[in-house]
């Protein structure tokens, strides 16, 4: 049970004396300095900088992409203020709107009694959050959540994730206009049976800054992208056939939208070979996320459309035995300007990707491409060469390459995965083809588990190695036992005698 609905909330305690503030009794230390000496303005923004991020708040968007999965307790911060002195409580109270209070209804809050627990909170903005990935709610917190949705001119944020068959009553009770909606995150947990999930045509919130759609279907004639004139995050992730939306739709939406900062869109279906109407481009001068999965025909069909410089993109495509992105390239080599220089390929049991970073001490990644497969790894690395060369030139800058797992380490599933691999299997052209992408590459980081695959590709083949592969490497790094470079020799005498050195190094 939350604070609020405790019987003790809107009961302070006795004013705290100078000594209980710092643990100590006033006789031992008289002289203690108390916060009550600070003057209401001066403790207000004690309290505003002591409020946490909320979901959405912060510059960090993953946590909005991925539905907010972290638990939204953040929204109770100032239930325990309230409860020092009536001083501080009055104050908290009566800067509601400054300190952004909310009032959250989530599993086991009684949602009726807090809804009207006294005059001094029937009025603060809701914050609905209910997440029950695979059980249905107890018959209490589905009401809960009901009636708190009920409350349209209250609510602020609202997070619903949980199984499409518990999901549709929620759905169907957020319609009408929300005016102080700020964050709608709705996720379908299990996905498929998209057709039954349909988000009402009639919801309208002007003040949405923060909108993720995951896992079922939006009408065309949904007022609520029209009206969401303000977005900051967009995410819309619908995964089924029989739900299609034009480019053309899309980029009319996005017009909309001027402040969008975070874009997500997802899973589409692949676009069928029609023109898009739309030349005009639209501008989104303060977008910096950028990210999209799905079929390279329908990124295609609109990209070269927006008007942007986002500072992290990526991509991960459905296409698996062809890709054809040559708008996408121009528009990337042109407009958006790409330049990078250090760049990991990473492998796991089922998907392999190129993440490039603007150099080589940075954190955050500025472009990753992903493909996603479940086959074996020499299809994976077939499909990973196949992007390192479709962006070939946005690469070719690349001086630091390392070749790297993403799975967790220690898993069963991804250790039995790569025990099974068979390196001497491996058609070495695949290899080739990766790695000829990086011309301008002058050191080589190489992973255990792949040590063993890139020794074998660079032993001589017919008593030659061809020298215009990685033509600038100067270090060639690799990690596990000492006696695993040893497959590195051949390639390094090669090199000395050619007049092009390479370090080998243990990490």
């Amino acid at each position: 049970m939350s604070y609020l609905a405790s019987s003790s909330f809107l009961r302070p305690t006795e004013r705290i004396g100078q000594g209980e503030m710092s643990g100590e009794s006033e006789s031992q230390s008289p002289h203690t300095p108390s916060i009550h000496v600070l003057d209401d303005d001066s403790l207000l923004n004690v309290f505003y900088l002591y409020r946490p991020f909320l979901s959405g708040e912060d510059d960090n968007d993953e946590d909005c992409f991925k539905g907010g999965e972290q638990h939204w307790g953040e929204e109770c911060w100032w239930y325990k203020l309230t409860h020092v002195c009536q001083r501080w409580q009055n104050l908290i109270f009566r800067s509601a709107y400054y300190l952004g209070l909310s009032l959250l209804c989530t599993k086991g809050t009684p949602v009726a009694d807090m809804l009207t627990h006294s005059s001094w909170t029937s009025s603060l903005p809701l914050a609905i959050d209910y997440v029950e990935k695979y059980l249905p709610l107890a018959a209490e917190d589905e009401e809960g959540a009901i009636l708190a949705l009920k409350q349209q001119n209250r609510v602020r944020r609202i997070r619903l994730f949980m199984p499409a068959k518990n999901l549709q009553r929620f759905i169907d009770a957020i319609e009408e206009e929300y005016p102080i909606l700020e964050s709608l995150i709705v996720l379908n947990r299990i996905k498929g049976n998209i057709r039954s999930l349909i988000f009402p045509e009639t919801l309208e919130a002007p003040h949405l800054h923060h909108l993720v759609l995951v896992g079922f279907a939006l009408s065309i004639a949904s007022r609520l992208l029209t009206s969401a004139v303000g977005l900051v995050t967009l995410c819309l992730d619908i995964d089924h056939p029989s739900v299609y939306f034009h480019p053309d739709f899309l980029l009319q939406w996005l017009s909309f939208m001027p402040q969008l900062e975070s874009l997500m869109i997802g899973h589409f279906t692949a676009f069928p070979e029609r023109r898009v109407e739309r030349q005009t481009p639209v501008t989104l001068p303060n977008l910096h996320h950028f990210s999209f999965k799905g079929y390279s025909t329908y990124l295609e069909a609109f990209v070269h459309l927006i008007t942007a410089c986002p500072e992290k993109i990526e991509i991960s495509f459905s296409d698996r035995r062809t890709l054809s992105i040559p708008r996408l390239l121009q528009f990337m080599n042109t407009t958006w300007n790409l330049k990078f220089e250090s760049a990991k390929v990473k492998f796991s049991e089922w998907q392999s990707s190129v993440v490039v970073y603007p150099h080589g001490e940075a954190e955050m990644y500025a472009l990753s491409v992903t493909v996603f497969s479940e086959f074996k790894f020499e299809w994976l690395l077939f499909y990973v060469a196949q992007v390192s060369n479709s962006f070939g030139q946005i690469l070719s800058a690349v001086e630091r390459l390392t070749l790297e797992r993403e799975d967790e380490i220690g898993s069963q599933r991804a250790e039995e995965y790569w025990r099974n691999v068979d390196h001497n299997g491996v058609d070495p052209i695949k290899w080739r083809r990766l790695l000829s992408s990086f011309s301008n590459v002058k050191t080589l980081r190489i992973g255990n588990t792949f040590v063993e695959g890139v020794s074998r590709f660079l032993q001589l083949e017919d008593g030659e190695l061809p020298l215009e592969l990685l033509p600038e490497l100067r270090e060639l790094a690799y990690s596990g036992s000492g006696e695993t470079g040893d497959g590195f020799n051949s390639f390094i005498d090669v090199r000395q005698k050619a007049g092009r050195p390479v370090a080998l190094i243990r990490y």
